[in-house]
This record gives C-alpha cells, structure tokens and sequence, in this order.
C-alpha cells in the first residue's frame, strides 16, 4: 500500500486509522477483534438489553485516561431497557474550561460514511438514482473511473467497500499533514479516477474506502444539483432533529466545539474534508447521535425508516471472519450476537457508534483524542461485554540519550522492514512503505503504539545496545535482527 493510503485516516490517520495486520503494521480504521484485558483493567457486565451502570463506565473511560493516556476526555452514551444514559468523563481542554456534555461538538470522522450510505438509500427510493447505476453516470467525462473487464463501478459498490478503488487516491499528497483533506481538490480526483486501473472486479474484493466513500458523496451531491452538507441537512439532520450535526460550524456549535488531540494529547487543529467530505467531515453531538440511533432501531418513527432499515439488507465479507460491510456499516456476529456499528477518526477524535439487534442496547463513545485503536473497543464493550476492553498501557520515562541504542534496520522480511530512528526525544518506527509512528516505552526493553495493538520487544547485547526487536501483533511474534 503506498504511504498515502496508509495516512487517510478518518479512524485513521488520514480519515480515519486502526489496527495493524501482519505481517506489515499498516493502519487502517476498523478492527473487529476483541483483545485481552489487561490485568487490573475494568469490564462491565450485564444481562441482555441492561446495559452496565454508569458509575462501571466511569470506572473504565477513567482509567483510559489516567494512566492509559487513551484520552483527556470522554462522552459515552447508553440506551438501554432502563431508557438513555450520558455519561461525561474527564476533561474538555477547551479555552472557556466548559465541561463535556451532551451538546459538546466533535469530529465524527468515518461515521459521515453511514449518512452517505443513507443519502444513497433514500435517493434511490425516491426514484432519483438506482443502487446498481455506474458512478460514472453522475460524473463529468474527465472524471468517470475505469471499468474492470467491462464491469463498472456501481453506487452500491461505493457503498459497501467494494468498489475496487483504493483506500486513498495515489495523487493524495498533504501540504499540511495536520489537515491533509484541506488542500484535495475535485480536478485531483477526476485525474486519479481517469488515470486508475481497478485491480479487482466491482462487488468482489473488501478495501476499507475513504476514497470511495468521497467519490459516492460527490456524485449524489452532483445528482442532487446541491451541496454534499446541504444534502445531508435538508434529507437526513432536518427530518431526525439533528440540528448539530453539520459540517460547517455554526456560531453556537463553535462555542461547543471540544479541541481535539493528537496521540500525546496536545492540541490538534480541526480537519477540512472539502473533496472528500462523504468520507468523513461531518461534526456531531451525543445528543444528536442518540437520535440517529432512535431512529435506527425504530425507536422513533421518521419518514427515513425504510431507508434506515435498506441500510443492511446487503452484507458483503470482509477481510475478518465475523465481520460484513453493510451500506455504511459494519455487521459483527461474535459472542452469540450481532452488533451493528461504525467508528470513525480524525487528527484529533476517535468516535463510535452501534447496536445489538440481539439485546436492543445502543452505544456511543466520543473521544477528544485519536485514541483511534482503543475507542471502538471501548464502544463494543459498552453494547456486549464479551467483547474484551483495550489492554491500558502505562508508559514509562526514559533518558532521551538513551535512545539512540534501538536505532537501525530490522528486516521481518526481505520486503518489510522496521527503520528505528530517535527524534527529538522521541522513538519512531517505520515499516516499509508506511507512516512512521511513534513508540511508547512500557520498560527499557519494551514499546507499544498507540495507533494499533502491537508492540516492540528489544534485545540488548553485552554493550546495551540493541541486537535484535520482536514485533508482536495479531497474536504473532516475528523477530528480526538489527542491521547498521
């Protein structure tokens, strides 16, 4: 995968980051696996449709906080049979010290794919588009994407990640990598789509899609002759009540806006998603997430309910056993249930939201941090305690001078390799053809990241420098030895 596929995050680290999958340490956004608790860590527990009690909640999000460093703060929210809970924890950062609530704005990052997805619905239902139309009947000739042996793109296929296109463009270059959408333009897309080869037949092959889900906004907007925002409001925020849900921030909602923070919590600008924007621009409240999730199970009744529902009557598998893509959404059948959700994450926010169609419970997390691992984890847990919480990581200080003894190459294989280089104090890694990332120390020997569960065991030799690393990830240990 090229560097800016591995970027776009949004929970990720362009749109959206997530786990890493061996043998390479790729980030994508989603990860359906459950991890082990760490010793000590909280769990909740609960019969099926009572969620766990608020003060277990508080227990758990505080200690992702401190020591965990997950988060500075956390929005949870539970609907359970004992009806709709708000749980606040930790702190908000922001200028005027207001504390986290209910109405405390964030980036939703990849969440905005389920109201694309439901934009799609709703027009296909209205007779203005058809799910199996080619995504090129909406775009201007200069922009219209290949076809793969005579087989084109669909607008369901956008839908469901299998499209075929990649995860990002190739000609996605950020002049800003702390807002790296900002500066996308629509003439980029249409030469990348013009110019890009398919590598798989429409409908066949599961890749995680920003791009995709970008291309599937703009051509509604098209369509629609409006905006994408201007869609989103008029047919989705407008009928369900969500008046904070917007893209561009009123006056009021930039008073609630919570800052957003980078991996070692200090303060991240806001991303502009303007090409892109069905992948993951929209911003969003708890309160208004509860009522997209009333309505997604029916509690309230609203003239997208059919809609709502067409959202998963297509599942396609993905590159996880237990997990399918629906239209936005993600199907996970684990622990005798089945949990539809979506997560979503950019610079500065790692966001969750989901329900069991077993129990009826519903969940929903928002972080003011890109605690993008931990936080779908948490979100899982919240709606079915089988599914593990994060392991909470406790770093430790280590002597800068120090780190130049980890420094080297460390091949896993021939074709993938770990270059360790200490910057400014701090330990980064970078995978072959990846994003470097920083590594935290638990011990002298031992480092973990924050952006996937994997972590780094050392060797040191007579002389305490290193000889040779284990990367342990996905349950594998794979040991290289060190290079000059």
């Amino acid at each position: 995968m090229t560097r800016e596929g591995k970027r776009v995050l949004l929970t990720r680290r362009g749109i959206l980051l997530g786990v890493l999958a061996m043998p390479t340490i790729g980030v994508c956004a989603e990860s359906p696996q459950g991890t082990p608790s760490a010793t000590g860590a909280a769990s909740l527990g609960a019969a099926p449709g009572n969620g766990p009690s608020s003060e277990s909640i508080r227990d758990i999000l505080a200690t992702q906080i401190d020591p965990g460093r997950e988060s500075l703060g956390y929005v949870a929210g539970i609907i359970d049979a004992g009806g709709r809970r708000l749980i606040a924890v930790g702190q908000s950062d922001a200028p005027d010290g207001r504390l986290l609530d209910g109405d405390s704005v964030f980036e939703i990052g990849s969440i905005t794919k389920v109201f694309t997805s439901l934009l799609l619905v709703d027009m296909a239902q209205r007779g203005e588009v058809a799910l199996d139309d080619p995504v090129a009947k909406y775009l201007p000739p200069e922009g219209r994407p290949r076809a793969f042996d005579g087989k084109p793109i669909t607008l369901l296929d956008l839908a469901t990640y299998t499209s075929g296109l990649p995860r990002s463009p190739g000609n996605f270059h950020p002049g800003d990598e702390k807002n790296p959408y900002a500066d996308y333009t629509v003439a980029q897309l249409y030469q990348f789509l013009a110019e890009f080869s398919p590598l798989y037949y429409p409908g066949s092959h599961y890749e995680y899609a920003n791009l995709g889900f970008g291309l599937l906004g703009h051509a509604l907007a098209l369509r629609a002759g409006r905006g994408y925002e201007e869609l989103v409001v008029s047919r989705i925020c407008a009928p369900l009540g969500m008046d904070d849900t917007r893209i561009t921030l009123t006056p009021d909602m930039r008073q609630r806006l919570v800052p957003g923070h980078d991996f070692d919590l200090h303060k991240a600008p806001n991303w502009d998603i303007p090409t892109l924007a069905g992948a993951g621009a929209l911003r969003s409240t708890a309160n208004d997430l509860f009522r997209f999730l009333d309505a997604c199970q029916g509690r309230r009744q609203t003239s997208l309910a059919r809609a709502i529902t067409s959202l998963l009557n297509v599942r396609r598998q993905t590159d996880s056993k237990d997990l399918y893509a629906a239209a936005g959404w993600f199907v996970q059948t684990e622990y005798g249930d089945e949990l539809v959700w979506k997560d979503g994450g950019t610079g500065g926010y790692a966001t969750f939201i989901g329900y069991s169609t077993r129990s009826g419970m519903a969940a929903l997390l928002l972080s003011n941090a890109s605690s993008w691992y931990s936080t779908p984890r948490l979100g899982r847990h919240l709606l079915n305690p089988a599914f593990a919480v994060p392991a909470v990581r406790r770093q430790i200080a280590i002597d800068p001078a120090k780190l130049p003894r980890y420094a080297g190459r460390y091949p896993i294989t021939p074709q993938f390799v770990l270059t360790v280089t200490p910057k400014q104090g701090r330990l980064m890694v970078q995978a072959t053809e990846q994003d470097e990332f920083q590594v935290y120390p638990e011990s002298e020997t031992r480092f973990f990241y924050r952006v996937v569960d994997a972590e780094l065991t050392f060797e040191l030799g007579p002389d305490g420098s290193a000889v040779a690393l284990v990367l342990q990830q996905s349950g594998r240990n794979r040991r290289a030895i060190r290079q000059p």
